[in-house]
């Protein structure tokens, strides 16, 4: 079981929504957030793509020699780039980190985004793209001469000439709701990825990805992508999530909603049907609350509550067979700091990143080796 945190390349603030208390998007800012996250204990960091974000490989490269320990979760995009200039990409990151990188490999769902990056190709022929990409790219990552002709790849003699430091190569992550999804999930992923849905939808989904999994004789991990709002005590917990959207009018959600409906997500619309663009009834599970998702798009559930809470809904998810949680939370530098204390001392794993030897200095601070 490991926590992962996220690198906020679009921006971040207090409020969703708002420009009340925002901060923009500096290499010092970003630096800041994965500083903490390398400290504090967090495996990784996710890093978001698309047209509102700055680029995941220019921004994660430039964090390297600013951590140790933590790894990087970069966007891979089939028909953005080709299979062949990406295995290269990977492999040079993998080196010159140490290892420490991890591919998040993204289709794509927003067809006017997709549009600018010249691909025009529906949400099942994307997946084709996915597959055949995948193929190409793991034969020429492992350093094999590569000679590929698909619908949508065709490369001859492709290969790098250096190894990758992770063996066979960075691991595999893929979110997907969808049946192709799921397909290329059970031939090339290593680890799927879903949003934070209900525990009762999120074992249907594993259970479904296992079953396509068996098919093909290999054997896939799970993990989570979620908010978290953790407090000390659950009524301050709410009290932030309700603070949280104090600044969004109807008129911004259903702004935001009429964006997102025009992409041919299903994972997307799996998040609408959460909230259905509501303030009403937002808490969907206990302690799950899906007001992130109003404005946001992608993830938008977080895990609201005490630490004695939102520890025993990770505990549900993990019983479920989740791995790994990519959590996230506003503004992403404090909560990173307050998710860590409150809630790592909870799993056995975590509490070796936490110093064993604590004590109070004579100007009443916390000091500690």
């Amino acid at each position: 079981m490991s926590f992962f945190w996220f690198i906020p390349t679009h921006g971040d603030g207090r409020y969703l929504g708002s420009t009340v208390g925002g901060r923009p998007v500096t290499f010092d800012y970003a630096r800041q957030v994965a500083q903490a996250a390398d400290q504090l204990g967090y495996k990784g960091v996710l890093l978001p793509t698309g047209q509102s974000c700055e680029d995941a490989w220019v921004t994660a490269s430039s964090l390297i020699s600013a951590t140790e320990q933590l790894k990087f979760l970069v966007a891979l995009r089939p028909g953005v780039i080709s299979p062949t200039a990406a295995a290269r990409m990977a492999v040079t990151f993998d080196r010159l980190s140490h290892g420490r990188l991890l591919l998040n490999v993204v289709t794509g769902g927003d067809p006017l985004e997709l549009g600018g990056d010249g691909i025009y190709l529906n949400h099942e022929e994307r997946y084709q793209l996915t597959f055949e990409f995948l193929e190409a790219w793991r034969s020429i990552v492992t350093g094999n001469p590569t000679t590929f002709a698909g619908k949508h790849v065709n490369i001859k003699e492709a290969k790098t000439n250096f190894p990758p430091v992770q063996t066979p190569y960075p691991p595999l992550y893929l979110g997907g709701s969808s049946i192709g999804a799921m397909e290329v999930t059970a031939k090339h992923i290593d680890v799927y990825l879903t949003w934070g849905e209900t525990p009762a939808q999120v074992k249907e989904k594993i259970a479904k990805v296992k079953q396509y999994a068996r098919k093909t004789g290999r054997s896939i991990k799970f993990g989570i992508r979620l908010h978290v709002i953790v407090r000390e005590t659950e009524g301050e917990a709410w009290q932030e999530a309700d603070r949280l959207i104090q600044h969004l009018s109807q008129k911004d959600i259903d702004e935001a909603q009429k964006v997102f409906a025009r992409f041919d997500s299903q994972g997307q619309r799996r998040m609408a049907a959460l909230h259905k663009g509501s303030r009403e009834s937002l808490e969907i599970s206990p302690n799950l609350w899906a007001g992130v998702g109003l404005v946001r798009g992608g993830a938008g559930t977080a895990l609201v509550g005490g630490p004695e809470s939102v520890a025993a809904r990770i505990q549900e998810y993990k019983d479920l067979g989740i791995e790994t949680f990519i959590m996230s939370g506003y503004p992403h530098l404090e909560e990173a700091y307050r998710f860590a204390e409150l809630v790592f001392p909870y799993f056995q794993e975590e509490k070796e990143a936490v110093p064993e030897k604590q004590w109070t200095s004579p100007f009443g601070g916390i000091a500690a080796r």
